[in-house]
C-alpha cells in the first residue's frame, strides 16, 4: 500500500504520486466528514483505497478504524473498426467485423443495417462479444450501409461499412 492523503494534527498532506494534483479531501477534516475526491480520474486509479482513521488518545482497534473500498474506473470505447472479410459476390458468404482498442468493461458489438431497409441481427449470425455479423448466401438486396455500435456502461461510439453486392 502507498499513502497518497494524511492529516496529523490538522494539516493536510498530499503524497508525491500521480494522484497528487487530483485528489483532496472533500470537506473540512475538522467537520468528521473525510470523504475524498478524486479528479479527472484515469483507467489507472482503479483499484482499492484504504482509510484508515487515528484518533488521538483512542484505543486502536484494528478491526474498528479502516474501511476499504474498490474503485473501478470506467472508460467508454474508442470508435470501433469496420472490416469487411470475403468476397460480396451474389450467393457468397461474408463477415463484418467491428473491434474497439478501448473500453473498460469490454464492450458489446450490436450491428444493424441503415434505412431504407432497417434491420436488426441476432444470435447466432451476430456475436456481440466478437462483433462479428455472418451474412450468408449474399444476393444484391442485402447491399446497404450496415452500421456497429461498440457499448458499454461508459458510453458507445460507432462505424459503419458499405456493403455492395
Amino acid at each position: 500500500p502507498v499513502q497518497i492523503l494524511s492529516c496529523l494534527g490538522g494539516k493536510v498532506k498530499v503524497e508525491e504520486t500521480d494522484l497528487k494534483p487530483r485528489i483532496g479531501f472533500l470537506y473540512d477534516v475538522l467537520s468528521r466528514n473525510i470523504s475524498v475526491f478524486i479528479n479527472a480520474t484515469r483507467e489507472q486509479d482503479s483499484g482499492q483505497y484504504m482509510c484508515s482513521v487515528n484518533v488521538e488518545d483512542d484505543t486502536i482497534r484494528l478491526d474498528k478504524n479502516i474501511g476499504i473500498i474498490n474503485l473501478t474506473v470506467l472508460v467508454p470505447p474508442a470508435v470501433p473498426t469496420c472490416q469487411l472479410h470475403g468476397n460480396a459476390v451474389v450467393g457468397a458468404n461474408v463477415t463484418l467485423s467491428c473491434s474497439s482498442k478501448k473500453g473498460k468493461p469490454s464492450p458489446m458489438y450490436q450491428w444493424q443495417r441503415e434505412p431504407p431497409t432497417l434491420q436488426v441481427f441476432f444470435p447466432p449470425a451476430q456475436d456481440r462479444a466478437r462483433g462479428t455479423l455472418k451474412l450468408t448466401n449474399l444476393t444484391l438486396e442485402m447491399s446497404g450501409v450496415y452500421v456497429c455500435r461498440a457499448e458499454n456502461q461508459a458510453g458507445s461510439k460507432n462505424c459503419s461499412i458499405v456493403l455492395e453486392v
